[in-house]
């Protein structure tokens, strides 16, 4: 006896099979039917590092008046981190959507700098296509490459958004046939090639389609974003699939699952499946529902395939998960996030001052915190160590952990994080280490002293190139490729030796046979505090010969605590407590009048940069310390003596 039938058995495919004689045999698959619902649109806005992505988002958010009081909101109203305003960069994807022309654009503005790639690979699943802001004047960078990449792999057409047309020096037609050769070298196809370019000054709110004819407002991009980037595919008849991108989690409704629904559709107080990590399912049911209406998320009580929703109700749910059909609960494939490439330790708190600022100092509170930050940081690792103080946190770069360290500094917490050090791999008998693209554009009397710097850190030179300016200077731009170990501690190094003048980028590119030449970084020495108490003016006058110091008078220390860099490379035990005493020649208040050097300003950046393998920073809601692992100076020199 003969039985056929036809079953969804992946996401928007069929089969018919048929069983013959207790043998279930396929035999066809088709395409389940699909769609396109055309009242939606869904972008992402992808870009390097200030290049005016937010920025062309407020201008897109004030002409379609998507809040009654969005001229009282500020400049770049997207970025709503305390961070991300201090830093002038995007950290978190955030969505938005507006409306125009009958027709939804759900906006997602995404982070421009490399190590939040996390943030970016996984919003680039929840859009259907993205816009690529370019510098008139800087031209594609390492970092739009980076996204650029991963958008054309998930078959995204795109739109060119030269940015900036009004700067003087912009070279507008070299920027277009670049960004041209960049789509050719990623592979793009013939489709994605041939693109649409909108040129816009994003701080003055203008797009236009012909750079000789300027805009009047911000509609022709919009104009163009309906025409050319395609609706939604919805697939006909399917049941409810939701991949999860992101969690947000709300005062009143928990946690909540962000994604774009697939196929089907979903209501409030609907019975759905989780469907999690190694085919776990887990029944639930819907107890909010909402979608983005321009800044805010609105409460709905259904929503259809095509639409980006946020759901809340199901505790369990994390980044990957599929929300589907109870009945027919399907799974999509996960989304894959590259490993990290930089680790460092972070550990409780344990030097002469602890507990005196924070509030949260025990490894259960760094536990806790830290396990939490996995829920919507896909790109973070943490890895219990053999001591429970202690804990192995990997991210994509050392900005990517810094940012995660001034959160917890706000939040209230005190802790210790080591040396960035760069995650090595193993294939075969081969050790593979991480490699990346790094752009330096410097005026040309340092080239000479930043090419040496970069030779020194087995730095590959890939191109070079001058640029001349209007008002008469040169500069260049050099782009190298580097190992990931020759990228610590470069900034501060170039910022010094050219006077502050460098801009450096750099992206990750692969991984590739570790360098097996050592790199010839000279190594630096710390000014060391002798012993415990407070810093005095005449103690750093007497000092700050010896090198650069981090604190000025009347600073608290610890023995054991750097308190500045020395000028040779070696450490060296310094008094920077000591008083000047009466005596028979003076009164001890005389010649106060001393010249003193204002300190360095320590920043988490720098000092993450500056530690050696045998320091620690210490981070509390007030103040940031550099240290050593052993505070005591006998028990330095014993360990200086047993690696030798």
């Amino acid at each position: 006896m003969q039985f056929e039938y036809t079953v969804e058995f992946a996401p928007h495919y069929r089969g018919v099979f048929f069983c013959h004689q207790g043998s279930l045999v396929i035999m066809s698959t088709v395409r389940a039917p699909q769609d396109r619902r055309s009242d939606i649109r869904n972008i992402a806005i992808i870009a390097h590092v200030d290049h005016g992505k937010t920025t062309l988002v407020d201008a897109v958010l004030r002409q379609t008046h998507v809040h009654r009081k969005i001229d009282d909101m500020g400049e770049r109203i997207m970025d709503s981190m305390d961070q991300e305003r201090e830093r002038g960069i995007t950290i978190r994807a955030k969505n938005a959507s507006v409306i125009y022309n009958g027709v939804k654009i759900n906006i997602v503005d995404t982070p421009g700098h490399a190590d939040f790639g996390g943030e970016v690979e996984r919003t680039l699943r929840m859009v259907d296509g993205v816009l690529i802001l370019v510098d008139a004047k800087e031209g594609p960078m390492p970092q739009t490459t980076f996204v650029l990449r991963k958008a054309l792999a998930l078959g995204h057409k795109a739109i060119v958004v030269i940015n900036k047309i009004d700067r003087p020096d912009a070279v507008i037609d070299d920027v277009v046939n670049r960004t041209f050769d960049l789509f050719v070298h990623l592979g793009a196809t013939d489709e994605q090639l041939d693109f649409p370019i909108v040129y816009t000054s994003a701080i003055k709110g203008i797009a236009t389609l012909d750079v000789n004819k300027p805009g009047t407002d911000i509609a022709p991009l919009l104009d163009t974003v309906l025409d050319k980037i395609p609706a939604p595919a919805i697939t006909v008849d399917a049941p409810l699939q939701i991949l999860v991108l992101a969690l947000v989690q709300d005062s009143y409704k928990g946690k909540m699952g962000i994604g774009k629904i697939q196929s089907g559709s979903i209501a409030r107080r609907q019975n759905v499946m989780l469907l999690g990590k190694n085919g776990a399912q887990i029944p639930g049911k819907v107890s909010d529902l909402a979608v983005y209406s321009g800044l805010e998320r609105a409460d709905t009580e259904q929503a259809a395939a095509g639409e980006i929703v946020a759901v809340a109700g199901l505790d369990d749910v994390s980044i990957g998960d599929t929300i589907a059909d109870a009945d027919r609960p399907v799974a999509l494939p996960r989304v894959s996030i590259d490993e990290p490439t930089v680790q460092m330790t972070f550990s409780v708190n344990n030097s002469p001052f602890a507990g005196r600022e924070g509030k949260f100092l025990t490894s259960r509170h760094l536990r806790e915190r830290l396990f939490k930050e996995l829920e919507t940081n896909v790109s973070l690792r943490v890895n219990e160590t053999d001591s429970a103080d202690r804990f192995l946190v990997a991210g994509r770069g050392e900005l990517h952990l810094s940012v995660l360290i001034e959160q917890m500094r706000r939040e209230g917490y005190e802790l210790q994080v080591s040396q960035p050090e760069v995650i090595v791999h193993r294939e075969g008998d081969k050790v593979m280490e991480p490699y990346e693209e790094l752009t330096i554009q410097v005026p040309e009397t340092y080239q000479g002293t930043v090419i040496e710097e970069l030779g020194k850190r087995r730095g590959e030179m890939r191109h070079m190139r001058l640029i001349h300016s209007d008002v008469g200077t040169s500069e260049m731009h050099l782009e190298y490729h580097i190992p990931t170990r020759g990228i610590m501690g470069l900034k501060n190094i170039l910022l010094a030796k050219t006077r502050g003048t460098v801009i450096l980028h750099h992206v990750f590119s692969a991984y590739e046979p570790a360098e097996e030449r050592d790199l010839l970084v000279t190594p630096h020495g710390s000014l060391v505090a002798y012993e415990d108490g407070s810093s005095t003016g005449y103690a750093i006058f007497m000092t700050q010969e010896r090198g650069a110091m981090f604190i000025g008078p009347g600073v608290e220390v610890y023995r054991g605590m750097v308190v500045g860099e020395n000028s040779r490379d070696e450490d060296l035990d310094v008094n920077v407590c000591k008083e000047k005493h009466l005596s028979n020649m003076r009164a001890s208040g005389s010649d106060e009048a001393l010249v003193l050097t204002p300190p360095r300003e320590m920043t988490l950046e720098f000092a993450l940069e500056y530690i050696g393998a045998d320091e620690l920073v210490e981070v509390t809601p007030q103040n940031l310390r550099l240290r050593k692992r052993l505070l005591n100076p006998e028990d330095r020199r014993k360990a200086r003596k047993a690696g030798k």
